[in-house]
């Protein structure tokens, strides 16, 4: 019979985690208090909107790996956990097709109005009015901001269904045939619709701010399935309310779940609860990846 050994758990896991990791190790639901140190814990678990710190490292002096749910590692400081010798392990490959399905799905939401429609529906609103035009996607031009393994998988999906893409990032990638642009507001002015799909990094802060926006245009959208510190939420609220873009499909904000309040009366933004990667099949197998990690690092180092 395997041994089972205690994982802390510093950061609210889901249930479908939960239950994989308890299958062989017992779980500790504990986070280290300012000033405090708590030996003895080889290995912690977290989720990428909460990550690990240098201060919470510094709390668990014996911890050698952080298994992280989750694509993001922003908030894990790496450079600190490389010094200590810590590993760790998170789950980007895991998400890439629900988060490339979920932006493909929030065009669709959002420029063809489909939860307004619905909304429209369910007001009885059919039997006396009719709903205005909508924008159709299949011959839109689509920019996307970050061309890594979910941009890439964005664009595939983009240029399947008829559209014109584009792409912009630090640096051209020399085996992509899509158009390159180096700036984001040049790309903006050039397309119907903005997908991002970058990490959240000091260079990506407010990345997306009134200038771009204001390049999108009024007949542009704005997607964004990639971190909320992205977007300059005030300029976006102020494009949304002026309609200075024509819309807005959004899974991350800056402050999850307490966004601003304003983004709830727009009847030009559809709103996610950063749901892109949020489908069965996927949750377990980030689950079943983060277990046989750990149980791999026991068994490497358990005599």
């Amino acid at each position: 019979m395997q041994e089972r050994h205690e994982l802390l758990v510093v950061a609210s896991i889901p249930p479908e985690l939960r239950l994989q990791l308890s299958k062989n190790h017992d779980l500790v639901d504990r986070r280290p208090e300012p000033g405090q140190s708590l030996p003895g814990y080889q290995v912690a678990v977290t989720m990428s909107v909460a990550g690990m710190d240098a201060a919470m490292m510094a709390a668990l002096p014996d911890l050698r790996l952080l298994a992280c749910n989750g694509a993001g590692t922003d908030k894990i400081d790496l450079a600190e956990a490389e010094r200590r010798g810590i590993k760790v392990q998170h789950t980007p490959d895991a998400v890439t097709n629900d988060t490339a399905d979920t932006a493909i799905a929030l065009l669709y939401a959002t420029l063809r109005r489909v939860v307004e429609a619905d909304r429209f529906v369910r007001a009885g609103n059919w039997k006396s009015k009719r709903m205005t035009p909508s924008r159709r996607v299949f011959d839109a031009r689509l920019g996307i901001a970050g061309l890594g393994k979910i941009g890439m998988t964005i664009a595939r999906r983009a240029s399947a269904l008829g559209m014109d893409v584009c792409y912009c990032g630090p640096r051209e990638k020399s085996d992509v045939n899509y158009p390159y642009y180096a700036e984001i507001t040049e790309m903006a002015a050039a397309v119907d619709v903005l997908v991002l799909s970058c990490p959240a990094a000091p260079t990506t802060e407010n990345l997306v701010n009134a200038e771009v926006l204001q390049a999108l245009g009024p007949n542009g959208y704005l997607i964004n399935i990639s971190r909320g510190s992205v977007v300059d939420e005030e300029a976006l609220i102020t494009a949304l309310e002026s309609e200075r873009i024509a819309g807005a499909g959004l899974d991350v904000f800056r402050k999850e779940p307490d966004i601003d309040p304003r983004f709830l009366v727009l009847e030009n933004v559809v709103l996610q609860p950063h749901y892109a990667s949020v489908t069965t099949a996927t949750r377990n197998e980030m689950a079943q990846l983060l277990d046989s990690t750990i149980s791999a690092f026991f068994n490497e180092n358990t005599s």
